[in-house]
């Protein structure tokens, strides 16, 4: 087992690519077969496979949040960091913060359309972690 921590810098809102880091690190590691296994260690930020050769997708499901989960909805009692803060808390819910990939002959297996992203939930930039532990 081998273990990392990514750190990664986020722009605010939005989704940051992280399949060259996570195909690096897997391929640095010379292991065959196994996982992959990412967690971020955060509560307003998630992980999530999504096609990666579309940009219109990312921006489609940025839209779909949006209506689903808006900022400052008065529903919202806890604002202790404004208007996205519970916001991105839920959308951290509905999304995911662990992900396992399949590592094949020393590469991580993901299909043709998919890649790794960190989505972050509130608007303005952040320092994330991601432990990313190879088996």
């Amino acid at each position: 087992m081998i273990r990392h921590r990514l750190v990664v810098d986020t722009p605010g809102r939005g989704f940051t690519e992280l399949t060259a880091r996570l195909r690096e690190l897997v391929a640095d590691t010379a292991m065959g077969d196994g996982l992959c296994h990412c967690f971020i260690q955060h509560t307003s930020a998630s992980l999530l496979v999504m096609e990666n050769a579309d940009p219109a997708v990312l921006r489609d499901v940025e839209r779909f949040f949006g209506d689903l989960v808006p900022d400052g909805d008065q529903r919202y009692e806890h604002t202790a960091e404004g208007p996205d803060d519970m916001a991105a808390h839920v959308r951290s819910a509905l999304t995911t913060t662990d992900l396992t990939l399949p590592v094949a002959d020393g590469r991580l297996d993901l299909g043709t359309w998919q890649g790794v992203f960190l989505y972050e939930h509130r608007h303005a930039p952040h320092r994330r972690k991601v432990c990313v532990t190879l088996f």
